[in-house]
């Protein structure tokens, strides 16, 4: 099973709509994944459809009460499933703060899991604590997506930093697998200065540190694209709410890097049928 965080401490990115659309366009190619919601927002959660009442299980459970993942895992779609979110998460930072080995309770309750995932996604907080510590200690890969925006490169040496700590103390099969740009508007100025930025910081970089000497820069790049804005609240991803938007297209594509970084085209056809079965969570869209 291949295991991978989406993370930014930036919020505002495109990481929640990444992890989503990213699992969603992996799912429509007939891989089994599921999407783990570690942000206490939950929004992860609610984009797929899922909304917890009072009590239901969640993730909170799964890292401060002992509870299985297969307890609180719920399916979405034949190759989709969710391990939801709530806010109680954001109590869970305290909680854990005097447990010992509170960096690897996730890690751990991955080891004794059954199902037979393909792809397990997490959705991490815009945050370096408790909740994403346990993230990066369980997974092997990390997906950085950001805004093509100066600002959003003024965190990367520290996220990178932090990734490379990790790897050291906690997980050594940790690496950078790439950077995708999201909201991307190909005819400004700015976004491809930022791109060619991005660019060379991985080429210069690549000798500094073995955790992302391999990492790559997604050619696919996310354009700026409303549908991708209105899909979560009716609780769909982009293939179920705008399956010929450009958002559904770049995340397909998106999905085709991930699954063979050495092919073009792997997975070239949008899904026939819906991925989820949600009634709208909010009032429809003009």
């Amino acid at each position: 099973m291949r295991k991978i965080a989406v993370i930014n401490q930036k919020g505002g990115v495109g990481k929640t709509t990444t992890a989503v659309n990213l699992a969603a366009g992996i799912a429509s190619c007939g891989h089994r994944v599921c999407v783990l919601d570690l942000d206490p927002q939950a929004h992860a959660t609610l984009h797929l459809g899922v909304t917890l009442k009072h009590g239901e299980p969640s993730v909170y459970d799964v890292l401060c009460n002992d509870m299985g993942l297969g307890q609180v895992r719920r399916k979405v779609h034949e190759n989709l499933h969710v391990i939801p979110s709530h806010l109680d998460l954001a109590a869970a930072e305290m909680e854990l703060a005097s447990e010992v080995g509170r960096e690897v309770i996730l890690r751990d309750r991955l080891e004794i899991e059954t199902e037979p995932f393909e792809f397990l996604i997490l959705d991490c907080p815009p945050s370096l604590g408790v909740l994403t510590l346990n993230a990066l200690t369980a997974v092997d890969e990390v997906i950085l997506p950001m805004q093509p925006h100066f600002l959003a490169l003024h965190g990367l040496s520290k996220l990178l930093r932090t990734i490379e700590i990790v790897s050291k103390r906690l997980n050594p099969a940790l690496r950078l697998e790439g950077i995708v740009l999201c909201m991307y508007e190909s005819g400004t100025r700015l976004a491809v200065e930022v791109s060619n930025d991005i660019e060379e910081f991985l080429k210069a970089s690549a000798t500094q540190s073995p955790v992302w000497a391999s990492a790559k820069f997604f050619q696919t790049k996310i354009r700026r694209n409303i549908r991708l804005a209105e899909a979560p609240s009716f609780g769909q991803s982009i293939f179920d709410y705008a399956p010929t938007s450009n958002g559904a297209e770049d995340y397909l594509a998106l999905a085709g890097e991930v699954l063979n970084p050495s092919l073009s085209g792997v997975c070239s056809d949008l899904p026939s049928m819906p991925l989820t079965q949600s009634a709208p969570i909010a009032m429809s869209a003009p």
